[in-house]
């Protein structure tokens, strides 16, 4: 689903939620929803919007500044190491992004271990260190396993309704007032395979 309006005219992930926030707390008019960070459209799993500016502007400095654990599942083309860090730089060009040498990109770290392959799919966990455009995405086509159902990136096989199997598994942030931990955990879509499903 897509997390913010754009141009198609879709219902939004935020749409939805300005309309829960005013039928839960019975609020006229207007209702703030402060979007702190986004999904790719096709991407599953944590979302975290704030209720206030204040909070709003907290917790987008915690994901600029790095103070966020992000924590990714991704079915993968073929036979991933058990695990590693890749470092790459990725340069943005309209829709996509784009590894490359020298100057002109951003560096962009992950680490990552595979949870299990089977019949050339791996399943793997992924901690973000850097947040950019189509990250896990560009660096594991790169590698030669592209995210299933990811054909902008190279993905031969289908997934889902028009989506990747790649999810936002657990998100963790202090709270903007409070400055306690919190971690939010998002189950998995209903098609994603069962033999992926439980570790």
């Amino acid at each position: 689903m897509l997390v913010q309006g754009d141009r198609t005219g879709d219902t939004s992930l935020l749409d939805y939620a300005r309309e829960y926030i005013r039928d839960k707390f019975n609020k006229p008019g207007n209702v703030y929803i402060g979007l702190v960070h986004r999904l790719d459209r096709p991407t599953s799993g944590v979302v975290v919007f704030a209720l206030t500016s204040k909070a709003a502007k907290r917790l987008s400095e915690q994901f600029r500044v790095g103070d966020v654990r992000k924590i990714y599942w991704a079915l993968v083309e073929g036979k991933t190491p058990t695990n590693g860090t890749l470092v790459d730089q990725i340069h943005r060009r309209g829709p996509t992004s784009h590894l490359v040498k020298g100057p002109g990109g951003q560096r962009a770290e992950l680490f990552f271990r595979r949870l299990r392959y089977h019949k050339g799919v791996s399943w793997v966990e992924i901690e973000l260190v850097t947040g950019r455009h189509h990250q896990i995405r560009v660096q594991f086509s790169h590698r030669g396993h592209p995210v299933i159902g990811d054909f902008r990136y190279g993905s031969k096989v289908k997934f889902g309704q028009k989506a990747l199997a790649l999810h936002a598994r657990s998100l963790t942030i202090s709270h903007p007032t409070r400055k306690e931990e919190m971690t939010f955990l998002a189950e998995l879509e209903s098609f994603w395979p069962r033999q992926f499903r439980t570790l």
